[in-house]
């Protein structure tokens, strides 16, 4: 996870989502300090925990206009496992070979195994046959801009009390194997061997070493758009917190975090910029029931040019999620191509 963005319904059928694109390193402001010497990874306490990555839920929700599971109809099955797949390999080149119709199914080949779309559930070959017994993995509309904002009526708050009740008791039983073999981290020492030690306009953190480019070129972006641009300006002097990797779980559901790999990146501005402000849902919900009923005017949020400098690297934004998460950006360029958004950053 624009001045005042806003959440409103959107209807985004399956047909313009199938017609997917497909899709240095300056070190200028970002030293790349190397992962301090440890024989193990660091004990994390008083770690700022945030929160990333939506549920799917019914279209008519709100906001960005999420949808209930990522299967189209029975009969364009087919087009949509081929859309992602392509969309994947696409998005990855250096890691995912290209997308084939394998056995009925689409197939990308990843370290040496197949992974088949598998009805949504991205599973390897061996676990085809299991494709129920785990969720969906979220492929959802993410939206360039966002329509106005509509004041969630009772028919629409009563669905967001029943997801956020579902999120809280229904155990979630994703599949892993797909971005753990993308990643290559299985585990929490795994993940430890793959991060690295940066500076990120100014504050340390660790991420994974294969964004490191592409958070290098956001540094400069963002840097250069400062030079000229007051918002950004202010903004970037207003961060007190950046960060990334943490070992751990999605919150009230056991699904692993993208901070777990190290491809998500939360920038916590200092309290002066929050006051008054939301950012954070499970935050929201402390003080308000109704979180889900706050306009973006009453939500925190980065400046829009800083949001389009990620967004041009492959990194989305969780300000755009019905569970909004307005400090959090992950890479994840698949949805973008998934939603013909073009990633247009320069190296």
């Amino acid at each position: 996870m624009s001045s005042n963005l806003i959440l409103g319904r959107m209807s985004i059928s399956f047909k313009s989502i199938l017609v997917a694109a497909v899709l240095f390193f300056s070190i200028v402001g970002l030293s790349f300090a190397g992962r301090k010497a440890q024989s193990s990874p660091p004990v994390e306490e008083n770690v700022v925990v945030f929160e990333e990555e939506p549920l799917p839920v019914p279209e008519e929700f709100v906001s960005v206009p999420m949808v209930e599971s990522n299967e189209p109809p029975e009969e364009e099955e087919v087009d949509r496992g081929e859309t992602v797949m392509k969309a994947l390999a696409a998005a990855h080149p250096k890691r995912i070979g290209p997308a084939e119709l394998r056995d009925g199914d689409w197939a990308v080949f990843l370290r040496g195994e197949w992974f088949y779309y598998a009805d949504g559930r991205f599973l390897p070959e061996h676990l085809r046959s299991a494709s129920e017994e785990y969720d969906l993995l979220p492929f959802y509309p993410y939206p360039e801009e966002l329509p106005p904002w509509e004041t969630p009526d009772e028919e629409t708050a009563a669905r967001f009390r029943e997801a956020e009740t579902n999120r809280q008791t229904r155990p979630s039983k994703r599949s892993t194997y797909f971005f753990d073999a993308l990643w290559n981290v299985r585990t929490r020492a795994e993940a430890w061997e793959q991060v690295k030690t940066i500076r990120f306009l100014g504050k340390e953190t660790l991420v994974h070493h294969a964004i490191l480019e592409e958070l290098a070129m956001v540094e400069q972006k963002i840097n250069r758009l400062a030079q000229t641009d007051a918002q950004v300006r202010n903004w970037v002097k207003s961060i007190t917190t950046v960060t990334a990797w943490n070992w751990r779980n999605i919150a009230d559901i056991q699904t692993r975090s993208n901070h777990a790999y190290g491809i998500a990146i939360d920038l916590l501005p200092s309290n002066s910029a929050l006051r008054g402000f939301e950012t954070y849902w499970l935050w929201a919900r402390q003080r308000r029931a109704d979180w889900w009923a706050v306009p973006y005017k009453s939500r925190y949020q980065p400046p829009d040019a800083v949001i389009k400098a990620f967004e041009s690297y492959g990194f989305i934004w969780g300000g755009k999620w019905t569970f909004y998460d307005t400090m959090h950006f992950e890479y994840r360029p698949e949805l973008l191509l998934l939603n013909d958004i073009k990633i247009s950053g320069e190296y």
